[in-house]
């Protein structure tokens, strides 16, 4: 089982979070949701979720999670002010954890300073935003480039989520196998 961090504020994109946060608990991994303050109540842009926060940024590090989810909507601009989010991004990046981050969630990218050489995509209003950063973008329904997993929109969301997943189990059976060279010879 993985644990996959989903930062959120308010004004997320209702089906962006949701889709992926029932598929990943679907899958059997534990699903946790992180933003800027702990407890605190988080409305979806369109109304039609209500969500709470489990643990504020300041108190987690990439290292506790297996991948990283980034829901669009207006949240990741609202997140890309609070550098302790900014920096658990870039920490994803860093240990090479999955990281999925649909439509508007390419803001987080920027922010991280993490785009720069990749090819991604992304709401089409916020291409140029990754270009400057120095990103190659491409208009398709999802690009895996290394840990990144980008995708445009709500309708992307089926082939975004099995990337998701599919990144998340390549690396728990690597982390195994790795054990599994690592351990000792057992004696008989």
């Amino acid at each position: 089982m993985a644990r996959i961090m989903f930062i959120v504020a308010a004004d997320f994109e209702d089906s962006e979070f949701r889709v992926p946060y029932d598929r990943v608990k679907e899958a059997g991994h534990e699903a946790v949701i992180v933003g800027s303050e702990a407890g605190k109540k988080l409305k979806g842009k369109k109304g039609k979720e209500s969500i709470l926060v489990d643990r504020a940024a300041r108190h987690v590090s990439a290292e506790e999670f297996d991948a990283l989810v980034i829901p669009g909507g207006y949240s990741p601009d609202h997140l890309r002010m609070d550098a302790d989010v900014v920096g658990l991004v870039k920490g994803f990046f860093l240990a090479r954890k999955p990281i999925a981050a649909i439509c508007h969630a390419g803001w987080m990218l920027v922010e991280a300073g993490i785009v720069s050489g990749r090819t991604v995509t992304s709401y089409p209003s916020i291409k140029t935003d990754l270009i400057n950063a120095g990103a190659h973008w491409v208009d398709r329904e999802v690009v895996e480039d290394g840990n990144l997993i980008t995708s445009r929109k709500p309708d992307d969301l089926e082939v975004f989520c099995d990337a998701l997943l599919r990144q998340v189990d390549q690396g728990l059976t690597s982390r195994v196998d790795s054990s599994l060279a690592e351990a000792p010879p057992s004696i008989h």
